[in-house]
């Protein structure tokens, strides 16, 4: 069924910033060590994305911002109960679950990358912790590889459950939500759904 009353929710830079993380993530993690160049670069472009992410998380539009998603535990609980038995109340913005998983995947995507820039340093010698750990053990460079691996496979775990989220939430209320992240735009929060148990 088609909505024609939709609102503008998530504007370009989200949308960019959104697709581009997926991509830079995906040829980061497909690269690895056979592809050090392109690795290194998608890690930096991932890293660079994040840092705009997060200043934008304080004076982007109101649905980019970091206050419109931050929800107590209770409530983030409380909604993934509902979602369980398929009564989630539906959000115009990220709902208490996505808000949580935006902060967890951005904190184990900053953790994978930095720790990826302290490798790079230690075993090329190369970047901008060069300076700093240079002169790295073979044990501080192999603590820091499993580290970089951890976070890395980490992130992807965290991806599938936002996947899967996004899907269950796009049935629940009955809308596309990756296509929302293309378009920018969602249902109003004022059109009637259909009806729900």
């Amino acid at each position: 069924m088609k909505h024609e009353n939709t609102v503008k929710i998530w504007d370009p830079f989200v949308r960019i910033f959104h697709w581009g993380l997926v991509a830079t993530f995906v040829v980061a993690y497909v690269t690895e060590e056979e592809l050090l160049s392109i690795h290194t670069l998608a890690g930096y472009v991932l890293l660079g994305l994040l840092s705009l992410r997060l200043v934008w998380g304080f004076i982007g539009t109101r649905h980019a911002r970091f206050s419109d998603f931050t929800y107590s535990l209770s409530s983030i609980r409380t909604f993934l109960t509902d979602t369980l038995y398929l009564r989630a109340k539906r959000y115009i913005g990220h709902n208490p679950a996505g808000g949580a998983m935006i902060f967890l995947l951005m904190a184990s995507l900053l953790l994978t990358s930095f720790t990826g820039l302290a490798i790079y340093a230690a075993a090329e010698q190369a970047g901008p912790l060069a300076g700093w750990l240079t002169n790295s053990s073979e044990f501080t460079k192999e603590a820091l590889e499993e580290t970089h691996e951890f976070f890395a496979n980490f992130t992807l775990f965290l991806v599938f459950i936002h996947i899967a989220g996004v899907l269950v939430e796009s049935f629940i209320h009955r809308e596309n939500l990756a296509k929302s992240m293309v378009t920018g735009h969602k249902r109003a929060l004022d059109v009637p759904e259909e009806s729900q148990s």
